[in-house]
């Protein structure tokens, strides 16, 4: 029988051994700190914060933290990827190595405030 699906950010971080459980947790409180009236949600089967649109996503795999933040935010910070594997709309983080909470951080600020601009720009 398969598991239910996690309807909770908290339901997604259980699934998750511990090490990688505190990861995501991390990361989590990170995104917070950064945009803290952002609403959780899981979409698309991850973890994800929403403003007026869904501004971030973040998932847990064996050996790395994917971090989704659709294509304007991989194109703004591209080049402060260094070693890390990315394409057009995510960014992976090994898990055995320390997480980027600053780059996380800057990144889902950046695409909070492109959020507000589009919902300024819709306004008027």
């Amino acid at each position: 029988m398969e598991k239910p699906e996690p309807k909770t950010i908290d339901e997604y971080i259980a699934i998750f051994p511990l090490k990688t459980q505190q990861i995501l947790q991390q990361i989590r409180e990170t995104i917070h700190k950064a945009v803290p009236n952002a609403k959780e949600v899981i979409s698309y089967k991850m973890p994800a914060f929403k403003q007026n649109h869904v501004l971030v996503y973040f998932a847990a795999y064996k050996k790395h933290i994917g971090f989704y933040p659709t294509g304007s935010g991989i194109e703004a910070f591209q080049h402060e990827f260094g070693n890390y594997k990315w394409s057009k709309g995510a960014v992976q983080f090994p898990i055995d190595k320390p997480i980027p909470l600053d780059l996380i951080t800057r990144i889902t600020k950046f695409k909070a405030e492109k959020d507000l601009e589009k919902i300024s720009k819709k306004k008027k």
